[in-house]
């Protein structure tokens, strides 16, 4: 197959699946004009690719995105049948590993939710109260959401009375409904019931969660809010995790305790995969197998999940 029609239809494959995938079909499209568009795909070879890596000068990390770009797409081909070998070296470096999320315990939960350490983390503050911030870390832990989706929600956006969320322009453009339980429904009614003022526009419009003169919270607020709290709590990393936990780190503490929850209650936790990839809004199962490895009850389900793929089983996303 020739190989810029077969660049268009893997950048067509993964934007379908709900991904941005801008910077690489930059890349890709560039190789396409350093290649030609009309080389078949089995033409390219290994000195081309290396000069489109590396150019003249030594290997950059611009260069590393090249490599992660460009092997991407020959999988793509060569399980598509458009090629039969990738012409990238062996050697080709992998991206760095970074330390793994940090899964808060039950009892760091409680340290970062105490209204005693929140108070404390904002002393000095001028726009961030104590009832934003708690409800804030509730929706990164109740309900899953990213820190730009809980930031982002309008007031409108929350029916108490069904208990529902309605998440719009997220990461993969994509609007969810997220349904909530009974704790967290609760908290969000104790935040809207403080008296309007500034925050909240007569109409019922404005943010959800927002600074004391109504603008939408700011990441670097509530990031050293955040940090002074983590450090009020006493809550750290573990060995051969991440030093300082972070606030995504809620996000991930919540699907990691929702899957050993359900492994606990006996359910066929492969099954519900599906259910928590739409509930947190991945693009595909890929980010959502990984909770599987984070947890040693849930290892075993990871290993079964896997033989069944290396002995051409079901796709777990069907």
């Amino acid at each position: 197959m020739k190989l810029g029609e077969a660049i268009d239809d893997y950048v067509a494959w993964r934007q379908a699946q709900g991904a941005k995938f801008t910077k690489a079909r930059n890349l890709l499209r560039q190789f396409v004009r350093d290649i030609g568009a009309e080389a078949d795909c089995d033409e390219v070879s290994r000195d081309q690719v290396l000069a489109f890596l590396v150019g003249q000068g030594p290997r950059t990390r611009h260069g590393d995105n090249k490599a992660y770009a460009l092997a991407g797409f020959w999988r793509f081909a060569i399980s598509r049948g458009f090629a039969e070998a990738s012409p990238l070296p062996s050697s080709e470096r992998r991206p760095p590993l970074v330390a793994p999320p940090h899964i808060y315990s039950r009892a760091q939960l409680r340290r970062l939710f105490d209204p005693r350490n929140v108070e404390i983390a904002l002393v000095g503050t001028k726009q961030l109260d104590l009832n934003t911030f708690r409800t804030l870390l509730l929706l990164l832990y109740g309900a899953g959401l990213r820190f730009s989706e809980a930031t982002g929600l309008l007031r409108d956006d929350c029916d108490l009375k069904a208990s529902v969320l309605t998440i719009r322009d997220t990461k993969f453009y994509k609007s969810r409904l997220v349904p909530i339980g009974m704790p967290l429904g609760m908290a969000l009614a104790r935040h809207l019931s403080q008296p309007p003022g500034q925050r909240f526009a007569p109409d019922g419009g404005g943010y959800l969660l927002s600074n004391r003169d109504g603008t939408r919270l700011a990441s670097s607020t509530v990031q050293t809010a955040f940090d002074r709290l983590r450090r009020a709590a006493d809550v750290r990393g573990s060995a051969g995790g991440r030093s300082a936990p972070r606030m995504h780190d809620l996000r991930h503490s919540f699907a990691v305790h929702r899957l050993t929850a359900w492994y606990r209650e006996g359910a066929d936790v492969q099954r519900l995969l599906p259910v928590l990839s739409t509930y947190l809004g991945h693009s595909d199962l890929e980010g959502t197998k990984v909770y599987l490895t984070m947890t040693p009850e849930l290892l075993n389900q990871a290993s079964m999940l896997f033989a069944r793929f290396a002995h051409g089983g079901a796709d777990a996303r069907a």
